[in-house]
């Protein structure tokens, strides 16, 4: 799967219910631009930036429909990998840290000190943490999959909860 920078398009958005709850996507209007699992509210309102438009509900969109379906498929266990046309807006760095999510296989965890190893960064584990938890797509770029050096469930935006469920349901619980 390949990052693309997104357009500089309005931001659409739609919100749809989904196997971990309601789920907002925002789009360029021809990728994906964001996946968020709680505060819609707010990240609505940082998404309408000064001097840009308001972010507008778009139900219609052809990608919005596209993720509403792979995502229905993961929830019920028969889509191991997404095939959505991505552009999270982002740092060159936190685009670098993002595709590497991307690489980690459905089922399988790597710790960050991993992620900075495969983006050929050894030293650079925190800061592979902090782009992580700026990821705007969750669950297709799955940042769920990034664990603690010693397994534990550490630093998920949307709470250990939903990040235990995810890692659960890939492994086939």
């Amino acid at each position: 799967m390949t990052l693309t920078q997104p357009t500089a398009n309005a931001v659409r958005y739609s919100i749809i219910d989904s196997g971990l709850g309601r789920i907002l996507l925002t789009s360029d209007g021809d990728h994906l631009t964001g996946l968020y699992l709680d505060d819609f509210d707010q990240i609505l309102e940082r998404l309408a930036m000064p001097g840009d438009a308001e972010p507008v509900l778009d139900d219609g969109l052809t990608v919005f429909a596209a993720t509403g379906e792979q995502l229905a498929e993961y929830f019920a266990g028969s889509r191991v990998a997404f095939d959505i046309p991505l552009a999270p807006k982002g740092t060159e760095f936190q685009r670098e840290v993002w595709q590497a999510l991307t690489t980690i296989p459905y089922g399988a965890t790597a710790g960050y000190g991993e992620l900075a190893a495969w983006i050929s960064r050894p030293t650079a584990a925190r800061a592979v943490g902090a782009a992580n938890g700026r990821n705007p797509i969750s669950i297709i770029v799955p940042c769920h999959r990034v664990i603690g050096a010693n397994g534990a469930l550490t630093g998920y935006a949307w709470g250990e909860e939903k990040k235990r469920t995810l890692l659960n349901l890939e492994a086939g619980h």
